[in-house]
């Protein structure tokens, strides 16, 4: 168990990917940090971590909040003494598939627009430059993004229709996985982008939902793979081969 006491930061861990990635990662040993924007779930997933026998510190953050994001990671900090593996899940998503269907850009008002945005992509920026500083000064750590969207066999279609807010936030957060790893490559930061494995249903999803996807245990040990992975990987968007290894991969889109 490699990752035994280090110290991972998962953001959005009161549902859904989120909280099925920070019990992963309880389940490894690892001490944990989750910021949350609601407090009575936070709550909740942190119980069910310390169940585990899991250290959890949590505090009430948006992750679109600069002052917030960065008192929660000096707090961290001040609290472990360290800060080795940041995992950016906490996002809006479109979950057309739940049935659940955003207006098209000429319907969509400019708060709906700014309000995926600032989460999806500015809340990765807020936390990872918050969170480098001290994985800088222990010339180590990884950055978890997580890979989403639609292909380009989607766009055009009906299927579309009310899914550009999301989608460009999810490339946008795909170029940014690039650009950093660059930048942090000579600090011995990896910094990936991780596909949880397709659509799913979380906890919170309706019942005819459930019945038709997978549940978030369809993500399998693909972050714990990723926290271990080596620097040759550094930049690239990973998923499972068929034998159970992270590898690069290059989704359509």
């Amino acid at each position: 168990m490699t990752l035994r006491n280090k110290v991972v930061v998962v953001t959005g861990a009161a549902r859904g990917v989120g909280r099925y990635v920070a019990t992963s990662f309880a389940r490894e040993g690892c001490r944990l940090a989750i910021p949350e924007i609601d407090a009575e779930r936070m709550a909740s997933t942190a119980g069910e971590l310390r169940d585990l026998g899991a250290e959890v510190l949590t505090a009430t953050a948006d992750v679109s909040n600069e002052a917030e994001v960065g008192t929660f990671m000096d707090h961290v900090f001040d609290h472990y003494g360290r800060l080795d593996v940041l995992v950016n899940n906490a996002g809006v998503v479109s979950h057309r598939h739940w049935g659940v269907h955003w207006p098209p850009v000429r319907e969509m008002e400019w708060s709906f627009w700014q309000t995926v945005i600032d989460t999806n992509l500015g809340g990765v920026f807020l936390c990872t430059k918050h969170a480098l500083r001290y994985m800088r000064a222990a010339g180590a750590g990884h950055v978890l993004n997580i890979w989403g969207g639609f292909s380009r066999k989607v766009v055009g279609n009906p299927d579309s229709i009310g899914v550009a807010a999301y989608s460009v936030s999810k490339v946008a957060v795909r170029k940014f996985t690039q650009f950093l790893a660059e930048e942090e490559r000579e600090a011995g930061i990896c910094v990936l982008i991780v596909s949880p494995g397709g659509a799913m249903a979380s906890e919170d999803a309706p019942d005819d939902v459930k019945a038709r996807y997978p549940g978030p245990e369809l993500i399998g040990n693909r972050f714990i793979l990723a926290a271990e992975a080596g620097m040759e990987l550094t930049g690239e968007v990973v998923d499972l081969d068929a034998s159970g290894r992270l590898v690069a991969v290059n989704p359509d889109w």
